[in-house]
């Protein structure tokens, strides 16, 4: 068996494995969100509600992904009609490019206050290993997805405006006081790593439609 089977559609559209996919970023979701706990609490008393949509940002990466691999799973149920409509177009591709950025980003952030001093303990081993997990699930499946330029583009606002609030308003995910003093880089760092992250849901995008799969 060749290193290829593993990016193969039998192997990575194998029920089995979509159905382990399906409940480990689930799982992931509901934890993602119990993670936040404090800060929504935070949040609900200290501002207006409404940014509680820009506050957990890897759990609803991982939610939108979630739903994602649902369509995938009923898709042999459903009329090939339905398969591209236009909210699955956008709850793919908010997936997708959130997946990858907050899934480099959290790892970035825990070995920049590593290097800081910041003591590693084994939450951040978890929380490598499951981010870097996000990032690359959503690569590989990205082919499989059906969204195209138009749900690229109001994801792709979505996500620099996520950055605008989070940074103007410091609603961004609590970061260890290691890195409270680099918050300028962090903030460069985090719009230039969403601007990466949808342009590769446009390089996911065309390599998909030039292989038509």
């Amino acid at each position: 068996m060749s290193f290829s089977f593993f990016w193969s559609r039998t192997f990575l559209l194998n029920r089995h494995l979509l159905w382990l996919l399906f409940f480990t970023n689930f799982l992931g979701t509901i934890y993602g969100y119990y993670w936040y706990k404090n800060q929504l609490i935070y949040t609900m008393n200290e501002y207006s509600n409404w940014f509680l949509f820009v506050v957990p940002d890897s759990p609803t990466a991982s939610l939108f992904f979630t739903i994602s691999i649902l369509y995938l799973l009923v898709d042999e149920y459903r009329d090939d009609s339905k398969k591209n409509g236009f909210l699955r177009g956008i709850i793919e591709v908010f997936g997708l490019i959130t997946s990858v950025k907050y899934g480099i980003w959290a790892v970035v952030m825990i070995f920049a206050a590593a290097a800081q001093g910041d003591a590693m303990v084994w939450q951040d081993w978890m929380l490598t290993v499951s981010h870097l997990g996000m990032a690359i699930e959503a690569m590989l499946f990205v082919r499989f997805f059906g969204f195209k330029l138009i749900h690229i583009i109001p994801v792709g606002i979505w996500t620099l405006f996520n950055d605008v609030v989070d940074y103007k308003y410091d609603v961004f995910p609590w970061l260890p006081a290691e890195l409270r003093d680099d918050l300028l880089e962090i903030q460069i760092f985090t719009i230039l790593l969403s601007i990466l992250s949808i342009f590769a849901a446009y390089i996911g995008l065309k390599y998909r439609v030039n292989n038509r799969e």
